[in-house]
């Protein structure tokens, strides 16, 4: 993958790109210099045309085909993960893919990834004691007495670095075997679960087996309890709380019992219904086919399937936006990140919300990915009163890895003094490893002319990532408006901006986040955007749109407070 190209982002493909290098890096230098937290996740949400978005087998292929394609980017001041990679101190040449790996190579490997976390991870241990990641180590080391395959190797060093409980510490997930054990005939678990609190739920099963209906509370999986088999599935997935953790086993589930478990015959599940009655049921494992097949003959509700970008009038004066992902989505786009389409979309919708006297907004960002924030800007230079950027704080921790991946990313490109590149190499240059230095973020200002002076509301859920958090943030923080729905999984404050160091032996690739991101308010705490006003989105499908009527309710009695 080219580092100077975001690849080819289209409808149902989703990457996390903060800043568009294909359009050069003055763009990037006001991006949103934060990786997903689960970028796979915003994989597995996203959605082709015409397809239900928990179509269990159009996740999964949606997945692989982006892992497929090297759509697994990170952010700008975070660079493009894959080309721009540091090159290796060590003199070894990675194993073949098949080949087994001595012993002594992966104890090697396993040293340089814990030295190298801890010499350019912002912070290792914000979410971990040392105490703790050194015994993990010193356990894992001595388990490493026989040659392993690469893969063996990738899902334990996965294991050490999701320890961390940082999201964007992280080695990826091999979404490419997945995607051609489904093709050969592999079967998975067409199962999603949602945690919530302390208990499991069933989103969906399709695999055609009876007695396991959604919304049943799950009591037991396989003779453990349902919480402490998700907390084992769920150890190759980094994450900074649970909530973000579990938020992103919604979509991934079936991959992570193959990674942990292999190919089964299925599973035992012990359910609850809402009276509490208990009972079991098998859940079997499915091939593509089957789950087709399966999908094809449910009668069942699901989830409205929203358009991607949607702008009209409702009742009262309440005007609807869904702006869609943060770049160009459409599936003839030549470049994703040319804001043109989108500018001309937002402009349009806004226009006619004026001329039709709407008195509220009503901002969708439900299930949103994120994105570019040149492209949340526009939209957000509509609402602003006053000047806004994302972060105020931009705080980076200078590391030999962190400097050497800068230097391979302006050795690729066409010379630039002005460039996004440029400007950390002249912060990093003098600067001794270890120690930080402020990155600037410009403030953008309200758009001239018209804009909307009316009330403004921002509806999110446990889906929305990324950009779309930012946005939240920011209407929150600058009191553009008000925030609806439900907490978001992804912070507002992370630690972020992923470089990314490749381990001598295996190959691996492992990325860390280099800074500190904080949102407007200057708040630190781990936590997402929490809403002004809670609106709970309903474990079972009625086919109609609960929350939207639900966000339409706290407005119009908003509109009547005093």
């Amino acid at each position: 993958m080219a580092e100077n190209g975001p690849a080819s982002t289209r409808a149902g493909q989703v990457v996390d790109v903060i800043g568009n290098p294909a359009a050069g890096e003055k763009n990037q230098a006001t991006g949103r210099i934060r990786s997903w937290a689960g970028r796979i996740t915003q994989a597995v949400m996203a959605r082709q045309a015409g397809v239900r978005r928990h179509a269990f087998e159009d996740l999964m292929r949606t997945v692989s085909s982006i892992a497929t394609a090297s759509l697994l980017l990170v952010s700008l001041l975070c660079l493009p993960a894959c080309a721009a990679q540091p090159p290796s101190e060590a003199a070894a040449i990675p194993a073949p893919i098949d080949a087994p790996i001595p012993a002594a190579a992966l104890r090697e490997d396993l040293d340089t990834l814990y030295a190298q976390l801890q010499a350019a991870h912002y912070d290792l241990f914000a979410r971990r004691a040392k105490v703790d990641y050194d015994a993990l180590y010193t356990t894992m080391r001595s388990e490493l007495d026989t040659p392993l395959s690469r893969q063996e190797a990738q899902l334990r060093f996965t294991r050490f670095v999701a320890f961390g409980r940082v999201a964007h510490a992280r080695i990826d997930l091999p979404f490419e075997r997945w995607g051609v054990f489904r093709e050969d005939g592999g079967r998975a678990l067409p199962l999603t679960l949602r945690v919530d609190g302390e208990d499991v739920f069933v989103l969906q099963q399709t695999s055609g087996a009876p007695g396991i209906a959604r919304g049943d509370r799950v009591l037991a999986i396989d003779g453990q309890p349902a919480l402490a088999w998700m907390r084992n599935m769920g150890e190759l997935i980094a994450a900074d709380t649970d909530y973000l953790l579990y938020a992103q086993m919604e979509r991934l589930l079936p991959l992570l019992v193959w990674l942990q478990l292999g190919e089964i015959d299925g599973i035992q599940l012990t359910l609850a219904d809402d009276a509490g009655m208990p009972r079991t049921a098998w859940l079997p494992a499915r091939t593509r086919a089957e789950v087709a097949a399966t999908e094809a003959s449910l009668a069942e509700a699901h989830d409205p399937d929203l358009p991607s970008r949607d702008a009209r009038m409702l009742n009262d004066g309440v005007a609807y936006l869904r702006p869609g992902p943060f770049y160009d989505d459409r599936p003839d786009a030549a470049d994703p990140w040319d804001r043109s389409a989108f500018r001309t979309f937002i402009d349009q919708a806004f226009a006619g919300f004026l001329a039709d006297g709407a008195t509220d907004l009503l901002i969708d960002l439900r299930d949103n990915p994120g994105g570019d924030n040149s492209f949340s800007d526009l939209l957000l230079a509509w609402i602003a009163d006053a000047p806004f950027r994302f972060s105020p704080a931009f705080d980076i921790r200078v590391s030999e890895a962190t400097v050497a991946s800068n230097r391979a990313r302006l050795e690729g490109q066409t010379a630039d003094t002005g460039s996004a590149s440029a400007d950390l190499a002249r912060l990093y240059d003098g600067t001794p490893p270890g120690s930080h230095v402020a990155y600037a973020i410009p403030l953008v200002a309200p758009r001239e002319g018209p804009r909307f002076a009316g009330r403004v509301h921002v509806l999110v859920n446990r889906h929305s990532y990324s950009n779309a958090v930012s946005v939240a943030a920011i209407v929150q923080d600058y009191g553009f408006g008000r925030v609806l729905g439900e907490e978001t999984a992804d912070l507002a404050t992370t630690l972020g901006a992923m470089e990314h160091f490749t381990l001598p032996h295996t190959g691996l690739t492992v990325g860390y986040p280099k800074a500190r991101i904080v949102r407007p308010n200057g708040r630190l705490a781990p936590r997402g955007v929490v809403p002004d006003v809670m609106l709970a989105t309903p474990r079972v499908a009625s086919g109609a749109d609960p929350v939207l009527q639900d966000a339409l309710d706290a407005i119009v009695r908003d509109a009547g407070d005093p």
